[in-house]
C-alpha cells in the first residue's frame, strides 16, 4: 500500500499538461515529480516541471498530452534488478523519488531518499522481553524499550533506523509488560515496514525466542537488542557481511582496560619486564548481528539460547565463518540510570543543534 503522501504524486492517463501542471502544484510535502500511469496501473513515465519546460520549448501546448512530454526513460527498481545499485545511481543524479515496480511494472512503492539510505533484503529481529531491573523504578510501569530518549522510545529510534534501510519486516520479541509494546506497534508503524510482536511465553535468552518467530524470508536476518542507541550504518555492515561471505557478522566496539597497577610479566619467578599501569584494548559485542537465516533453523523456541551461545557454536564449526563489524560513531547500551541518562543528554544536544 502506498502511503497517501505519495498517491498524490501518481496520474493516469490521459490527462493535458494543463493538468499535470495543476496537479504538480498542488503536491504538499514531496519533491515536485508526478508518476503517469496507464488504465491497467503500468508506469509509462515520470513528469517534472523541468519536462514540462522542454515539452512547451519543443512546440508542446497545454492542451497537449501530458504523457507526450513524460520522461520515458524513467529512473525505477525493476524485479531482480540490484535495489542498491538503483539508489547509487538516482543520488549521483539528484533524484529523490524512485518507483519500485512490480512483475506487472505497476508501482508497488515510492522510495524517497531524503528518508531512505538504502534498500537491505533483510528481514530484522529486535530483542524486547527483558524486565529491565537495573533501570528500576523507571522500569516497574514502562518497559525498557519503551523509556522516551529524545522525542520518541529507545525502540523506536531503532525500528526507524532500519526502515531507513529499507527493512520491510521487523519482528519485536517482547515478553515483560509485552502488551504496552504490542499496544505501541499497533499505534505506531516506521513508514513502509510491517512489525509484528511476537510473545515469549518464558525468558529464553538473547536468541532463544528467534525459534518463535515465523514468517523470516530473507536470506539473512538482522537481529538486534532492543535498547541500544547506535548511528551503525546496517547498510555498510550489511555490505560488510555479504563481502566477507559470512555466515555472522557481530557488530563491535572498542572497550580498553586500564590496570591501576605496574604489570611485571615474569618466568619461573624471574622478572623480566614491567609495565606501568598498561592499557589493553579489546573489541565487545555491541549486540547486533547479521546472520544467515538457514543457520538460525536450529533454535526451536523452546530451551534458552544466548547468543554467546549461538556464537560458540557457530565457532566450533570448521566450516562456519564468523567475522566482525566496527562501529565507529555512537553506542549506548542502556543498561543502567547512568547509561540511560547520557543517552537522553546525547540525544537532547542532536536536537539542539538541529534546530
Amino acid at each position: 500500500m502506498i502511503p497517501s503522501l505519495y498517491q498524490q504524486c501518481i496520474i493516469q492517463t490521459p490527462l493535458s499538461v494543463r493538468e499535470a501542471l495543476d496537479r504538480l502544484n498542488s503536491l504538499r510535502n514531496v519533491p515536485l515529480t508526478l508518476f503517469v500511469i496507464a488504465h491497467d496501473g503500468s508506469l509509462l513515465g515520470t513528469l517534472t516541471d523541468g519536462d514540462i519546460r522542454r515539452g512547451l520549448l519543443a512546440g508542446a501546448t497545454l492542451d497537449s498530452d501530458a504523457s507526450s512530454v513524460m520522461m520515458r526513460n524513467f529512473r525505477a527498481i525493476f524485479p531482480g534488478q540490484d535495489a542498491e545499485a538503483v539508489l547509487e545511481e538516482a543520488r549521483s543524479l539528484s533524484l529523490t523519488l524512485i518507483p519500485r515496480l512490480n512483475d506487472s511494472g505497476a508501482i508497488e512503492e515510492i522510495v524517497d531518499l531524503r528518508k531512505r539510505r538504502a534498500m537491505l533484503p533483510l528481514d530484522a529481529v529486535l530483542m524486547a522481553g527483558g524486565r529491565g531491573e537495573r533501570l528500576r523504578p523507571l522500569t516497574l510501569t514502562t518497559p525498557k524499550p519503551l523509556l522516551p530518549v529524545g522525542d520518541k522510545a529507545i525502540i523506536d529510534h531503532n525500528a526507524d533506523a532500519l526502515a531507513a534501510c529499507g527493512v520491510r519486516n521487523i519482528f519485536v520479541t517482547v515478553n515483560y509488560k509485552h502488551e504496552l509494546i504490542e499496544e505501541h506497534f499497533a499505534a505506531r508503524k516506521p513508514e513502509g515496514t510491517t512489525v509484528e510482536c511476537v510473545l515469549e511465553p518464558a525468558p529464553l535468552g538473547t536468541f532463544g525466542s528467534i525459534g518463535l518467530v515465523s514468517g523470516l524470508s530473507s536470506d539473512n536476518v538482522l537481529i538486534m537488542n532492543s535498547d541500544l542507541l547506535t548511528d551503525l550504518r546496517f547498510e555498510k555492515m550489511y555490505k560488510h557481511h555479504i563481502a566477507s561471505g559470512a555466515d555472522m557478522t557481530i557488530a563491535t566496539v572498542p572497550y580498553a582496560v586500564t590496570v591501576p597497577y605496574a604489570i611485571l610479566e615474569t618466568d619461573e619467578g624471574r622478572c623480566l619486564s614491567l609495565q606501568e599501569k598498561p592499557t589493553y584494548n579489546y573489541l565487545a559485542n555491541a549486540g547486533v548481528y547479521i546472520v544467515k537465516r538457514s543457520l538460525l533453523d536450529c533454535i526451536t523456541g523452546t530451551e534458552r539460547v544466548d547468543a554467546t551461545d549461538f556464537i560458540e557454536m557457530l565457532l566450533s564449526r570448521p566450516d562456519s565463518k564468523v567475522v566482525t563489524f566496527p562501529i565507529d560513531g555512537t553506542w549506548i547500551d542502556i543498561g543502567s540510570p547512568s547509561d540511560y541518562q547520557a543517552a537522553c543528554e546525547r540525544m537532547r544536544l542532536a536536537l539542539s543543534t538541529a534546530e
